[in-house]
């Protein structure tokens, strides 16, 4: 009875093990003036860039805009496939008006990433 109670028990662990839901692949951008305040309405680009030298093409090109709160969300859980380590590292550009700024971000799998970019003329 025991012996055949084993197998049953690692067969359930298995099973529940390869039925964990992925958790989202967020990148959240803030962004701040010179003074340091929260911008909304700020165009936020998110850009894979060719770092090879190899012609080929450029996967992640998104854009979005800046809630009251400063912050562009992009959602990129298209891009991770469960066991891939790692999503991308992509650079940031913002611009509202005459103010515009840089940055890079690290997406990580399964987690909210956070950078903040501050804009100036």
């Amino acid at each position: 009875m025991k012996i055949t109670l084993v197998p049953l028990i690692i067969l359930t662990v298995l099973i529940l093990s390869a039925c964990r839901k992925q958790a989202d692949t967020i990148a959240n951008i803030y962004v701040k003036d010179e003074a340091s305040l929260l911008v909304d309405s700020a165009m936020v680009v998110l850009y894979g860039e060719n770092t090879t030298g190899l012609p080929n093409q450029i996967v992640v090109f998104d854009t979005a805009y800046t809630n009251s709160e400063g912050l562009a969300t992009f959602d990129y859980n298209y891009l991770y496939k469960p066991g891939q380590a790692g999503v991308a590292v992509l650079s940031i550009k913002v611009q509202k008006g005459n103010k515009s700024g840089i940055g890079i971000i690290k997406v990580e799998e399964e987690k909210v990433n956070e950078e903040t970019v501050f804009i100036q003329p």
